[in-house]
């Protein structure tokens, strides 16, 4: 796996700038599915297996999608080579021929000319001045059949890795599952009334009635938190690695128009609570599918719409960083992976999470809390 990022590396920019450019992540990211696999068998004996899983499929994660990044560049320089040696054809073949004749012609042969030793000097004066042309030419052949030799290797050792590690991540999330599961010792702010949030969802039309209902699924006094990230407005990561497809007002494809931000994300994604929070209900709600909604402070809620499946319990504060549910989709197969088409455009991102954030009761933009960019 080492040996096929810095194949990578160098293939593609050359020993010398092999670590100052995105080839440093296909090596870097040979690393991280190692230390992965290191990792997912460590978890298991880990104090915190939620926490060691969690950094697992995050690792699983940044390697896959640095590899892919890095095996799409590999594919797309070798068909620019394939297709420049085959506009050389011609050439080739007169190079070739060139060499040949002056490798086989015995020197004796070579220095008689029909001039007299006047020419044969003369042709031998061109013929040093011709002759480390064709070398060079020759050499920078070679080094293009060499490198369309080692990238189509490349390509076939990407194969197994990306199943190795595709599996990999497959396996840390059924273990993720199963961890949260049996977790115990997380605080607990409230304890939900499955009766009371079942006649709030029935009587609710929209997100925003339900979130100003949140107060009534609990069961008894709601324990006060002066927990606040006030400090951190405008900074807080988004809770799944994605590219920005919509900001908040801007309307969609559908001609829905909405008052949070739509992120693209890979199929089966890990997302996670940013910040320390309060779990005030996670499920189905209306048309938004699978929702959780966090409670990062009082006062402030932080909606995440759009996911398959959700973790953890209504009422338990979880800290920063865990997992609070995994995108939908079906992960990709090895072929779509080391496809070039969509390179670069954002096109395998194929699922959306929904980014609502609601200050006192009210929508406010996302971007005022969190930390965006073009690429997530």
């Amino acid at each position: 796996m080492r040996v096929l990022a810095a194949a990578l590396a160098v293939v593609l920019y050359g020993p010398a700038e092999a670590q100052s450019t995105p080839s440093q992540a296909a090596l870097a990211a040979a690393e991280m599915l190692e230390q992965a696999s290191i990792s997912l068998s460590d978890a298991e004996s880990a104090r915190d297996r939620v926490r060691a899983l969690t950094e697992t499929i995050q690792a699983y994660e940044a390697g896959l999608s640095a590899m892919r990044d890095g095996l799409r560049m590999a594919a797309t320089r070798e068909a620019q080579l394939s297709a420049e040696l085959r506009a050389r054809e011609q050439d080739v073949a007169q190079l070739l021929g060139v060499l040949q004749t002056i490798e086989t012609t015995t020197p004796p042969v070579l220095m008689l000319h029909p001039s007299g030793p006047l020419g044969a000097a003369r042709a031998g004066m061109m013929l040093s001045e011709v002759t480390p042309g064709l070398n060079a030419k020759a050499q920078a052949l070679a080094q293009d059949l060499q490198e369309v030799q080692t990238l189509r290797v490349l390509q076939q050792d990407a194969a197994e890795t990306l199943t190795e590690g595709l599996t990999g991540v497959q396996s840390a999330r059924t273990r993720l599952s199963e961890a949260i599961a049996d977790r115990t010792g997380l605080p607990q702010r409230f304890v939900e009334d499955p009766i009371k949030t079942a006649i709030l969802i029935s009587s609710t039309e929209t997100l925003d009635g339900f979130a100003t209902g949140l107060s009534e699924i609990s069961e008894g006094e709601i324990a006060q938190s002066d927990d606040s990230i006030q400090s951190r407005k405008g900074d807080v990561p988004l809770p799944v690695q994605g590219v920005l497809l919509h900001r908040a007002g801007e309307t969609d494809a559908a001609g829905v128009t909405r008052p949070g931000l739509v992120l693209g994300a890979r199929p089966r994604a890990l997302v996670t609570t940013p910040t320390a929070a309060t779990i005030r209900y996670r499920g189905p709600l209306l048309d938004l599918g699978n929702l959780i909604i966090l409670e990062p402070q009082p006062g402030l809620l932080f909606v995440f719409s759009g996911l398959q499946e959700v973790y953890g319990d209504i009422g338990q504060v979880i800290p920063e960083g865990t997992p609070v549910g995994l995108m939908p989709g079906e992960t990709p197969e090895i072929g779509a992976i080391l496809s070039t088409r969509g390179d670069g455009t954002g096109t395998d991102r194929s699922e959306t999470l929904y980014i609502e954030v609601r200050e006192d009761n009210s929508p406010v933009d996302p971007e005022s809390w969190f930390r965006t960019s073009k690429d997530g």
